[in-house]
């Protein structure tokens, strides 16, 4: 049995090592094997970006080798997959190889997508990237005060982004002692401040604290970078001395090129993480069409499903559980505190006050990320 797992991020190293423990004894009886590929050797925790952006973190603590995460047992190649011929079973690589598969993981990710925004790129600071996290930290440390806006696209990786960032910005910009120098006005696409609504009811007070201004209803149509004005469909406008974009988010350029999916995300069963119309290939993560949260911890209870089940197919015959939508994000909310959104499909999440023991749990997974990409965790 042929396992070929598309994509190194957290979804596809959780998944290959997950499987290459539960089937140590297939693997060593030549019964099954597994195929990790993916475009990069090198492995970035995402998350660390945002404290980049702040000079928190130096760019190279986000990167492990890739293949120090993998187990012995997994045959890992860099080298990314430029087409899925996926009624014949297999995939091409850009270097021309062909890999043959009985089951397939899809776990490409997704992308930044300013270029959608006429003056976005040029206009507004970014920290999905490492080169847009540095160039904003520079921005940061440079920016003596004024109007500082926020402005988000949607869908977009980490739900809570555009929150964390707004508190980092107050406490940044409070510890430099130019804070009543600044006016942080957030916009948000919708008629409430955040998506999740129990999120938006827990930070609006947070917000009004700390005496960020808010505009709903903001679907960014252009952003005019040499007079520093950004304008709303909605007809509105906000003159801003500093942007911050959370930058809408497609799929992966081969999944579009490829008619996978829509804005490159794969249609996917939702409990049981398959691509409709195929029951041998598997999509995780920011990769799925889910109506959930495109982070880390989306990606790491959905890796464990269908790694269980990929596993239990080959021993049974059968796949043994289901996806139930279950997300975790951390919420950093400013200095020292921290608070959490847990929920699923059927569950919103209920927030509870931010404290101290949170925000260093929240640190110390920093540091375990390592651990749990590894599946150990």
């Amino acid at each position: 049995m042929k396992i070929l797992i598309v994509g190194g991020g957290t979804g596809g190293t959780i998944i290959a090592n997950n499987l290459a423990r539960r089937l140590v004894n297939e693997i060593r009886a030549h019964k099954a094997s597994i195929t990790l590929l993916s475009a990069s050797k090198r492995h970035m925790y995402q998350p660390g970006l945002l404290y980049v952006a702040f000079g928190q973190m130096m760019p190279d603590e986000l990167y492990r080798d890739e293949a120090s995460l993998l187990e012995s047992n997994i045959t890992f190649e860099v080298d990314p997959v430029s087409k899925f011929e996926l009624d014949k079973n297999q995939v091409v690589t850009q270097a021309g190889k062909t890999h043959k598969y009985d089951i397939l993981v899809i776990a490409t990710g997704s992308r930044i997508m300013p270029k959608k925004i006429p003056g976005l790129e040029e206009g507004a600071e970014t920290f999905y990237t490492e080169a847009g996290a540095i160039k904003m930290f520079k921005a940061l440390r440079e920016f003596k005060g004024g109007n500082v806006g926020i402005v988000v696209g949607v869908p977009h990786k980490c739900p809570i982004a555009p929150v964390e960032v707004t508190f980092s910005l107050h406490d940044y910009f409070k510890d430099r002692g130019i804070r009543d120098k600044v006016n942080i006005k957030y916009h948000y696409p919708i008629n409430r401040m955040h998506s999740i609504e129990n999120v938006a009811k827990w930070a609006k007070p947070e917000f009004d604290r700390m005496g960020v201004e808010i505009e709903t209803l903001f679907n960014l149509e252009e952003v005019d970078a040499q007079n520093k004005v950004m304008k709303s469909m909605e007809g509105s406008e906000y003159k801003y001395d500093l942007l911050i974009s959370i930058p809408e988010h497609h799929g992966m350029e081969v999944v579009e090129d490829n008619a996978l999916g829509r804005d490159g995300w794969i249609p996917t069963d939702r409990n049981t993480l398959r691509m409709e119309g195929y029951d041998n290939v598997y999509v995780v993560g920011d990769t799925t069409n889910l109506p959930v949260s495109k982070t880390g911890s989306a990606a790491h209870f959905q890796a464990e499903v269908i790694a269980e089940n990929i596993a239990s197919i080959i021993k049974i015959g059968t796949p043994v559980i289901d996806y139930d939508g279950k997300v975790y994000c951390f919420i950093e909310a400013g200095h020292d505190r921290a608070t959490y959104a847990m929920f699923n499909y059927d569950n919103p999440p209920d927030l509870k006050a931010a404290n101290k023991s949170m925000h260093w749990f929240k640190m110390s997974y920093n540091k375990m990320y390592w651990t749990s990409v590894r599946g150990l965790l």
